[in-house]
């Protein structure tokens, strides 16, 4: 990801904020037979306060990806959406496209049966918590023995990165006026309507007068 100091995003909580509540990843390597790419969830490792991710694959991603062995890429993708030039008013544009975006790069570790059992738990209690009758991964139907059965054809792997590049791409090079609204757009009823978006675009507004004062 190409970086721009007027979008690089540095703060390690924002980036933290980011993968948590974005953690439907990209994992991308590359391998003896060219570029390889797969799609998981990734979570923030609960022991560390850093930008250490937990996650896993199944089988046999861990073969192609050559798990433990070789740098990833683990791309997470935040709010994004189109920016037409009419939001910008009567001045010259084209249009964009505005998103947060982090890029996590490591060789990860391997963890171990236990370790990779308590993550994929983790991940059924972090999703299934939000329905109205949440079933954890141990509950009926469920029995040990599916648990375990299913657990054997995935690898855990937890990834601290030795390369990290985010951006949030927001606007921050336009008027503040002009930036309100684009907001104003992304949170109406049109076809290009985004509101999740809006809500990155005013956190970011935010950070920056904070950050002028």
């Amino acid at each position: 990801m190409r970086q721009n100091p007027s979008f690089t995003l540095a703060d390690v909580a924002e980036i933290r904020r980011v993968i948590d509540a974005n953690p439907w990843t990209t994992i991308v390597s590359n391998g003896p037979d060219g570029l390889v790419s797969s799609h998981y969830v990734a979570l923030l490792d609960d022991d560390r306060d850093d930008l250490t991710i937990v996650g896993h694959v199944g089988r046999p991603d861990d073969l192609i990806h050559g798990m433990g062995e070789r740098e990833l890429l683990v791309v997470f993708q935040g709010p994004h959406g189109y920016i037409s030039p009419g939001w910008y008013g009567d001045v010259q544009a084209v249009p964009t496209w505005n998103y947060t975006a982090v890029h996590l790069a490591g060789v990860p570790e391997i963890l171990t049966d236990e370790e990779n059992l308590a993550v994929l738990d983790r991940l059924v209690d972090r999703f299934e918590g939000r329905m109205p009758e949440p079933r954890g991964m141990w509950e009926r139907p469920n029995d040990p023995a599916f648990v375990s059965r299913l657990a054997a054809g995935t690898v855990g792997f937890r990834l601290t990165p030795t390369r990290v590049v985010a951006k949030r791409k927001l606007s921050q090079n336009k008027p503040a006026e002009t930036v309100e609204t684009v907001i104003a757009a992304l949170e109406g009823d049109g076809p290009f309507a985004q509101p999740e978006l809006a809500a990155e675009m005013r956190r970011a507004q935010a950070a920056r007068a904070g950050g002028s004062r």
